[in-house]
């Protein structure tokens, strides 16, 4: 909850602002909401706001999932929904004064709603909490900045440049002359982050025509950590279409060039601040134990961490995106990537999800799999080394079908979500799933429709 005071006080230090933008996050990572005029805006931030408890099971053309049990047959009541506390901030990229706030939904006792995405890494949170342990957790989102003029012929394009327009084949990684490119645009999203509190860091050019990437610093909260890539990705997307670009976070926006992922970083500290993956001579068993929860795991986690048909594309051989579930010292080829170069800084990256993901669920998925880990003790096994994955790492599933199915019937998403959160998220992936299954390809008249 936002306190009266703080409300009042952004209220009064803008008072040009017309209106709030007031949301939720949706089962896709979707941002839902209103637009609230300012004379009624601090009664939201006070009182709260009335939403449709179904706009958490939308599938992704925004339409209600039946299956999931929030809609049709219930009435479509309302869930009471309050502001986020920190995610009060200004709108840069609009051209009308606008406020935004993040809201989360609560049950009339005052416990988090069980279909808010949020309030399944707040569940996991409280076990870390009640072992006295606190994730201290970073993302990295990759993204392509994209022509908006798109047809059916041609849906995707990079943007102009000065020299005019790139050819898709071009990768030019790390190009410092790309970022000066569009230095207006990375200024403004800077500066978007710094009034929004989202704690940006690095940005670079990565391996695709127009894609980039910005990191995020660490922080010992993976609540606002997930906040801030959703706060992010809102950011990277308002600030593109001000200047008369689109930015995807679509896993495999180009067929044949890389594909977007969100990197997650993370360690653990005890009760007294201590990295507990630290260990004398090297990575602490902790750090192990986690590292083999994330893998046996992870087969059961794909659906959320590719959540969409288009996400298995980006799951393919030398494409830097994982197809087993295995670990190496500091191998981008591997799924879990332990970092140990500097002692204090030890760390997991997990280099599964893609950008096109929901944050909340897969840092509870990750997050969970690694408590797990180390509560079971389990052990991940050897190391590879460059991309030599041996048969005994678990190859990833390479469809959605498959990765669905395996999550439908997962005892660890139903430890970790809760039994009604993966039949929700269940649903909504059965009907997007089932939509695809009717829609006929260009690919496949090409190939089909006087052939055969």
């Amino acid at each position: 909850m936002i306190d009266e005071h703080e409300a009042s006080d952004f209220i009064n230090r803008n008072p040009d602002i017309e209106v709030l933008e007031a949301f939720v996050i949706d089962v896709n990572g979707v941002p839902r909401g209103k637009w609230i005029p300012r004379d009624r805006a601090l009664d939201v931030l006070m009182k709260g706001m009335a939403i449709p408890r179904s706009v958490y099971a939308l599938d992704i053309w925004g339409r209600d999932v039946n299956a999931a049990g929030l809609a049709e047959g219930t009435g479509d009541p309302d869930g009471l929904c309050f502001p986020v506390p920190g995610t009060l901030s200004r709108v840069t990229w609009l051209n009308r004064p606008t406020a935004q706030v993040l809201l989360s939904m609560k049950n009339p006792d005052g416990t988090g709603f069980y279909s808010d995405p949020r309030q399944t890494l707040v569940d996991v949170m409280q076990r870390f909490a009640k072992m006295k342990l606190t994730p201290v957790v970073a993302t990295e989102l990759e993204f392509y900045l994209i022509d908006p003029v798109r047809s059916a012929l041609d849906p995707v394009r990079p943007p102009n440049t000065r020299e005019g327009r790139w050819h898709t084949g071009q990768t030019q990684v790390l190009s410092i002359s790309e970022l000066q490119d569009f230095e207006h645009v990375f200024h403004e999203i800077a500066t978007a982050c710094r009034a929004q509190g989202v704690p940006a860091d690095t940005t670079l050019r990565e391996n695709g025509p127009g894609q980039y990437e910005i990191n995020l610093n660490h922080v010992p909260d993976a609540l606002q950590a997930a906040d801030y890539a959703v706060l992010l990705k809102r950011i990277v997307k308002g600030v593109a279409r001000r200047h008369d670009l689109d930015a995807t976070f679509m896993a495999k926006p180009y067929g044949t060039q890389a594909g977007s992922g969100m990197h997650v970083h993370f360690s653990i500290l005890d009760e007294d601040g201590c990295n507990i993956f630290v260990g004398e001579d090297g990575p602490a068993e902790t750090l192990m134990h986690a590292v083999g929860g994330l893998l046996e795991n992870m087969g059961d986690s794909l659906a959320v961490f590719a959540p969409h048909l288009n996400s298995y594309r980006r799951l393919r051989p030398s494409e830097h995106a994982p197809t087993y579930a295995s670990w190496g010292f500091d191998n981008r080829s591997a799924a879990v990537r332990v970092i140990t170069a500097s002692k204090p800084a030890t760390r997991i990256e997990h280099r599964v999800a893609g950008s096109d993901t929901n944050p909340y669920l897969v840092l509870a998925m990750i997050l969970g799999a690694a408590l797990t880990g180390m509560t079971e003790k389990t052990k991940p096994g050897g190391a590879i080394t460059g991309d030599d994955h041996a048969v005994s790492h678990q190859p990833l599933p390479t469809n959605w079908d498959y990765a669905l199915q395996s999550f439908a019937r997962s005892g660890f998403a139903y430890a970790t979500l809760g039994p009604r959160y993966r039949s929700l998220y269940t649903a909504c992936k059965r009907q997007e799933l089932s939509e695809f299954s009717l829609r006929v390809t260009d690919v496949e008249y090409d190939a089909y429709i006087r052939t055969v």
